[in-house]
């Protein structure tokens, strides 16, 4: 290469509508603006067909963003893979869906757990409604849904109307000797669903609802969810966790020994809670008297690490990523972010592998994110990021160099639009600052964004 190269991905700055709730167009970004104005630029597809998913209906998001921009191939991404393998029967098939039903028929329940929604990028509820027929058809008597709340890939406050659907098929399947219910649930931003282990209380908060049963008791999911609604005002993804009881004691507890599916497709958020279950030298939690369940997750969350050991679906298998490549070429390569991203400019760019491809030649940098609310703090680490960056461009160690901003994307899930515009600011100064750094020390500059959010 002649000269080095940087790359910039500002995760979650799409091409908006321009209205006001356009908060890349309402947002002062000079420097953009300057960008499109007199640099070559185009216009990238990042939903849909055009990075692997089922339709073009499907939104877009970071870990299929991540996944093409880091091998610039269309792969079938999980929630393709998922509704493959169950229409062919495939997944029916599997020798770990025969145990988990087998252990189920044989005195034990059998729990779904994950989020509740069509949003097609953690999960999709016709997955779950697959294999609770399946389930009954084969024969299962006990069998309890632990549901997480999304209103966030899609509308805010949808969720009673994916409890209102699953709640209609657990009515049909619950014929003489079975028992089929919702058990327990939570928003998505509150309980279980953390990532790159950020915050592990979270995961905790999950565990004690799921597995102990513990928490504030309602009659149903629908009433909790209204309850919480008019006490909080929060909208689906912050509710708090819920234990649906009958005469005063929970539905169901995931106890030692049953049957549990994580049908979670998208691995980022559900690898901490498959090692809770999974691992027997577990330790960032007391998991009380816990000895061990049949888990498996819908598909194999990092293969390198094997979470879980038990899976489902087999995953997409990536290769020629870009960072085989330069590594086969001798590249020396430079990969950071904060710790909400950081997954995916190293795991997710490289095709869904933990680990670097080769230790001689890469360096991974994480800034370790605030555990406070993103609109809050909506400049999140751009600071730190740049920083890093421009000291790494300086000291010319490397010929190719990534980064991620997660404020678009980050702040933008908030929806408090004040928030999401300084998030941008911050992120177009940040893309200024590399600029210059790039014209100070020979450095040639691509920007992009992984989807669109903000």
């Amino acid at each position: 290469m002649e000269k080095p190269i940087v790359l910039v991905i500002m995760d979650g700055v799409g091409k908006g509508d321009g209205g006001p709730g356009d908060a890349v167009k309402v947002a002062n970004t000079p420097t953009l603006d300057w960008l499109i104005a007199n640099c070559p630029h185009t216009y990238l597809k990042a939903h849909g067909t055009a990075v692997g998913l089922p339709t073009d209906e499907d939104m877009g998001n970071s870990e299929v963003g991540h996944n093409a921009l880091g091998c610039g191939q269309i792969y079938s991404q999980g929630a393709k893979l998922v509704g493959e393998s169950i229409e062919s029967g495939a997944l029916y098939a599997s020798e770990t869906w025969k145990d988990l039903i087998a252990n189920a028929k044989n005195g034990k329940a059998l729990h779904f757990l994950g989020l509740l929604s069509d949003g097609n990028v953690h999960s999709n509820i016709h997955h779950l409604i697959a294999m609770l027929r399946e389930a009954h058809k084969e024969g299962v008597k006990r069998v309890y849904c632990h549901i997480l709340l999304d209103g966030r890939d899609v509308p805010a406050t949808s969720a009673l109307e994916y409890v209102a659907q699953l709640e209609d098929v657990l009515k049909e399947l619950n014929t003489e000797g079975c028992d089929y219910a919702i058990a327990s649930g939570g928003g998505r931003m509150k309980i279980t669903m953390d990532r790159y282990e950020a915050n592990w209380p979270m995961v905790e908060a999950g565990w004690r609802t799921h597995v102990e049963g513990k928490g504030r008791m309602f009659a149903s999911a629908k009433e909790a969810i209204e309850t919480y609604r008019a006490e909080t005002g929060c909208i689906d993804q912050d509710l708090p966790a819920f234990v649906v009881a009958r005469n005063g004691q929970p539905v169901a507890k995931i106890a030692n020994g049953d049957s549990v599916i994580l049908f979670n497709f998208r691995g980022d958020r559900a690898q901490e809670i498959s090692l809770a279950f999974d691992r027997k030298d577990f330790d960032k939690f007391d998991r009380g008297d816990y000895t061990g369940v049949k888990f498996a997750g819908m598909l194999q969350y990092d293969g390198d690490l094997k979470i879980p050991e038990h899976y489902l679906v087999q995953p997409p298998v990536i290769t020629n990523t870009l960072t085989e490549v330069l590594c086969k070429a001798g590249i020396h390569e430079y990969a950071l972010s904060e710790t909400q991203k950081f997954g995916h400019v190293t795991y997710f760019w490289n095709g869904n592998r933990s680990g670097k491809v080769d230790e001689n030649l890469e360096v991974y940098e994480e800034v370790p994110s605030d555990v406070i609310p993103f609109e809050q703090a909506p400049a999140m680490k751009s600071k730190e990021i740049t920083e890093k960056m421009v000291a790494n461009m300086a000291s010319h160690k490397f010929q190719f160099l990534r980064c991620n901003y997660p404020n678009g994307d980050m702040v933008g899930h908030t929806g408090v639009m004040k928030a999401v515009v300084y998030a941008m600011e911050c992120v177009d100064k940040s893309v200024k600052a590399i600029l210059e750094a790039a014209d100070k020390y020979g450095y040639i500059v691509l920007i992009t964004a992984d989807h669109g959010n903000a």
